[in-house]
C-alpha cells in the first residue's frame, strides 16, 4: 500500500472516530479489492434498499474519476487514433475505471427471472453468470442476514471468489460466509448506513490513489 493511501485511512478513522474499531477489517477489505483488481478481476455488489443504493454509489465512484482525474493512457489514446476519426474526443474525454457491477440494476433480467424462478436467487443468478475465480463480491447488509445476498455469497464462494461484508450489529448469517467483515459499531439501521458511507467512500478513495495517482 502507498503511503498516500495509508493516509486516506488514516483520515477517516481521525474523522470518525468509531471506526477506528472496524480499521484493521476495512485495510483488509481493501487490499482484498486491491488484489482483485491488479490480477485482472472485477468487483460485484449487491444489497437491498438503501444499500442497493450504496452499491450504485460505489460503482458509480470507481467506473469513472472520484477524486482525482483519470485520463486514458498515451498508448490507449494512440489506439483510439487508429480506430477511428473520434478519437480526440474521446481520448480528451474517456476516463480509466476499475470493472465493477452492481448486481441491483438490470430490470429485464431482474424482473424475467423474479417472474420464472426464485426471487431470492436473482443475485446468485448474476453471481454465477458473471463470476469468476479471482473476482470479488461486497455484499452490503445491515442486519447481515439479507437471504438474497447470502445465497449470491455462497454461490461466489464456490466459484472461488472472495467476499466481502459490509455490515452492522453482528454481521449476522452473511459474517459466516465472508473472507472479510466491516461491521460498524452501530445497531439502529439509519445510524449503520450513515457510517457505511464514509467506510465505501473511504476504499473508493484509497483504490483509486493504489490505481491512478
Amino acid at each position: 500500500m502507498k503511503e498516500t493511501t495509508r493516509r486516506i485511512l488514516d483520515d477517516l478513522t481521525a474523522r470518525y472516530a468509531p471506526l477506528a474499531a472496524c480499521r484493521a477489517d476495512i485495510e483488509r477489505a481493501f487490499e482484498t479489492m486491491n488484489g482483485c483488481f491488479a490480477a485482472g478481476g472485477k468487483l460485484l455488489l449487491c444489497g437491498n434498499g438503501g444499500s442497493a443504493a450504496d452499491c450504485e454509489h460505489i460503482a458509480g465512484e470507481l467506473l469513472k474519476s472520484f477524486r482525482i482525474k483519470r485520463p486514458v493512457t498515451a498508448a490507449f489514446a494512440e489506439k483510439l487514433k487508429a480506430a477511428g476519426d473520434c478519437s480526440e474526443t474521446l481520448a480528451a474525454r474517456l476516463e480509466r475505471g476499475l470493472p465493477v457491477i452492481s448486481l441491483c440494476g438490470h430490470p429485464a433480467f431482474s424482473t424475467a427471472f423474479i417472474n420464472d424462478s426464485e426471487p431470492l436467487l436473482t443475485y446468485a443468478q448474476q453471481v454465477h453468470a458473471l463470476g469468476r475465480k479471482g473476482d470479488v463480491l461486497l455484499s452490503i447488509s445491515t442486519s447481515g442476514n439479507a437471504k438474497n445476498c447470502y445465497y449470491a455469497a455462497v454461490t461466489a464462494r464456490a466459484l472461488g471468489m472472495k467476499t466481502l461484508l459490509l455490515s452492522g450489529r453482528t454481521g449476522g448469517a452473511l459474517k459466516e460466509v465472508s473472507d472479510c467483515a466491516v461491521i460498524v459499531p452501530e445497531s439502529e439501521t439509519y445510524k449503520i448506513q450513515e457510517l457505511h458511507l464514509p467506510v465505501y467512500h473511504c476504499l473508493c478513495a484509497m483504490l483509486e490513489n493504489e490505481f491512478f495517482a
